[in-house]
């Protein structure tokens, strides 16, 4: 069986995962790239505000898309684009969340599909001090300039899945998932008749309910209030990317505290207060990115980890923004 899969990557208007702004589609065919294919778009009327820190991570405006079909009207060239293939993405909980919340708000059925997260793989196949896409295209000798450019960012996660199924000797997705005993997971297709809708997509409607941009921010809290360690749900997704994790929160966050270790718990991870040698994912506010990691600019909570890394203990050093795609 041939390693054939596309991988898809989305980049979003505001924090509702809803609200693609753009989309880029790398179609790997036995393990190299024979297609490529980009979309502008307007997100789905009624979730098109456009948030500033969105903007700074992507460069994508309103005006920039004015013009451009609405994501229902450049679903059917994705779906076609797709096929029945996998799809495979860094985080795929974001990204598959943006296609299953994107239908719902613009009222059209989409299909199921099986999927691979390079961000769950990568855990298992690589030490690196953050699985954020930049240092895990970098471990798969990936190159990456455009760092948020969708269809840049799609290419990279189809290199790390070919150089993944490569150190475990497999030849196809499946393979790749038989080769560390896990299942390779599928998402459900969306039928409006019949579905109901996601947590998400009930958030941003009670949002827009009560007068609120979709996917704006109550604003960061003044002083942070560590909240109770809620146990992790027993029913969550064991394919998600947080799923079994031991988390801690550090710096100031645009959630409050106890909210996002209550968002970690739902996804099946375990919150903590304080950095132990159980600890397996930091979470840094504070406007941390990765590539603080290399300069130094950290919090005593990071630099406890750091220091626990080089002692040989795996954690994992998120920013709030990839910790939030994850939730």
């Amino acid at each position: 069986m041939p390693l054939d899969f596309t991988a898809i990557d989305f980049e979003t208007a505001n924090g509702f995962r809803g609200s693609p702004c753009s989309v880029g589609l790398t179609k790997i065919r036995d393990g190299a790239v024979v297609d490529e294919a980009y979309w502008l778009m307007r997100p789905p009327a009624g979730h098109d505000h456009f948030d500033p820190r969105n903007v700074a991570i992507h460069g994508i405006t309103a005006a920039a898309v004015r013009v451009a079909p609405r994501f229902g009207d450049v679903f059917g060239a994705m779906r076609d684009f797709i096929g029945a293939d996998a799809l495979v993405a860094h985080n795929a909980a974001f990204d598959l969340g943006v296609i299953r919340s994107a239908l719902e708000v613009s009222g059209l059925p989409g299909p199921g599909f099986d999927y691979a997260c390079t961000v769950v793989l990568s855990r298992k196949s690589y030490s690196l001090p953050s699985y954020s896409l930049p240092f895990v295209a970098e471990a798969a000798g990936v190159p990456l300039v455009n760092h948020h450019d969708a269809t840049e960012d799609a290419r990279a996660c189809a290199g790390i899945l070919v150089d993944i199924a490569s150190k475990h000797g497999a030849t196809s997705v499946a393979e790749v998932f038989a080769a560390m005993r896990l299942a390779l997971p599928h998402t459900d297709g969306y039928d409006p008749a019949v579905d109901g809708l996601s947590k998400a997509t009930r958030s941003a409607l009670e949002r827009l309910a009560g007068g609120a941009a979709p996917g704006t921010s109550t604003g960061r809290p003044g002083w942070v209030t560590e909240g109770p360690n809620p146990e992790p749900n027993p029913a969550a997704d064991p394919a998600h990317p947080l799923f079994g994790q031991t988390v801690v929160f550090t710096g100031n966050l645009d959630l409050p505290r106890p909210e996002a270790k209550a968002r970690a718990a739902a996804a099946g991870a375990q919150p903590a207060s304080s950095v132990t040698r159980k600890t397996t994912v930091l979470v840094v506010g504070s406007g941390f990115v990765a590539a603080d990691l290399r300069t130094g600019r950290l919090t005593s909570k990071a630099a406890k980890v750091l220091d626990l890394q080089r002692r040989g203990q795996h954690i994992e050093v998120l920013s709030e923004g990839e910790f939030m795609q994850m939730v």
